[in-house]
């Protein structure tokens, strides 16, 4: 059995692949696994990823016959995974060369997930740690809470049995991973963090970057983990926090409406309000903290949903005034 498992759904990165493949392979830690599943590439990353196989039996390589997204690209990986850990590494991504024996060493007997230090690369070659308050280990349930505010990233690795009994969420092409990570630091009895590094490129042109009606699908796979929660019979607690935090989300992306609406189509923006509408009336409002409640901005105005929209209207114009003054000042 390897040490650890490294999940890498690869889809049409070989600019990045190479770089990628030779962090995981001259990690300090020999004892890994590396399983790419190629999505459907249409350019030559399955040509790359079959030369990295032939010259290290560490590489393993599987290839769809159609495009799934990442969710389906990874549980590919995660059903042929055999380490005792288990992470992943986007295929644009790479890592320090000690990052892996750092994060194995940092396991210990209750320690069920191992947070990597994040540095976000720029294509400019800037470079920024990811900040986090400094600790050693938290309680699951703390990571979790900590997690919905990305107090704590989500990059790390975790025993293979909690990872083999949450695989993705698949429904969705975009944002789930975020849920199964949440799942995971509730899962986890200590979610601990360790010295090695994780380099994660930023890209100015993906999802969760570019205008488009897509980035509104994150309301949905909030939805979607608030069901698993409640199946997991997860805490009072932990539900009111998370349906605070939903309904942050939904007057988020209000404001990513507000400000961007002129760049979506017709079509786009009947269907970024019909998601608004369809989270506005799901939530779960006696959940949500009473002050946010009636903070003006995030008062519901149930079930009208047109005095809903008006509010928000007024909000972030009223918001965008008060910006414009304090230029002017």
């Amino acid at each position: 059995m390897p040490k650890i498992s490294i999940l890498v759904a690869v889809y049409n990165s070989s600019a990045y692949l190479p770089q990628c493949l030779d962090s995981l392979l001259g990690q300090t830690l020999h004892d890994i696994e590396v399983l790419c599943v190629d999505d459907s590439s249409t350019d030559n990353s399955l040509a790359i990823l079959r030369q990295y196989a032939e010259r290290d039996t560490r590489v393993k390589v599987f290839a769809l016959d159609e495009n799934h997204g990442i969710a389906f690209a990874r549980n590919v990986a995660l059903s042929n995974a055999s380490g005792e850990f288990i992470c992943f590494v986007d295929s644009d991504d790479w890592l320090g060369p000690n990052a892996l024996e750092a994060v194995c060493k940092t396991f210990t007997d209750d320690v069920d997930s191992v947070l990597f230090q994040v540095v976000l690369h720029y294509a400019d070659g800037r470079e920024k740690t990811y900040p986090m308050p400094p600790f050693e280990a938290l309680s699951g349930e703390r990571a979790f809470v900590d997690s919905l505010t990305w107090k704590i990233h989500g990059v790390y690795a975790i025993r293979a049995a909690i990872h083999h009994a949450y695989p993705y969420d698949d429904a969705l092409r975009t944002y789930s991973d975020e849920n199964i990570t949440r799942i995971h630091y509730l899962k986890s009895r200590k979610v601990a963090v360790c010295e090695g590094v994780y380099y994660y490129r930023q890209h100015p042109s993906s999802t969760t970057h570019r205008v488009s009606v897509r980035r509104f699908d994150y309301l949905l796979a909030n939805e979607r983990m608030r069901c698993q929660l409640v199946a997991m019979g997860t805490s009072e607690a932990n539900l009111r926090c998370y349906e605070t935090m939903r309904w942050q989300n939904l007057v988020g992306l209000y404001l990513f409406y507000y400000l961007h609406r002129h760049e979506l189509s017709s079509t786009d923006r009947q269907e970024a309000l019909s998601i608004m509408r369809h989270v506005w009336q799901t939530i779960h409002l006696q959940q949500v903290s009473p002050s946010l409640r009636r903070k003006f901005g995030y008062i519901p105005f149930r079930p009208s949903w047109l005095l809903f929209r008006l509010q928000e209207e007024l909000y972030f114009t009223l918001r965008a005034l008060v910006g414009r003054n304090k230029e002017v000042e």
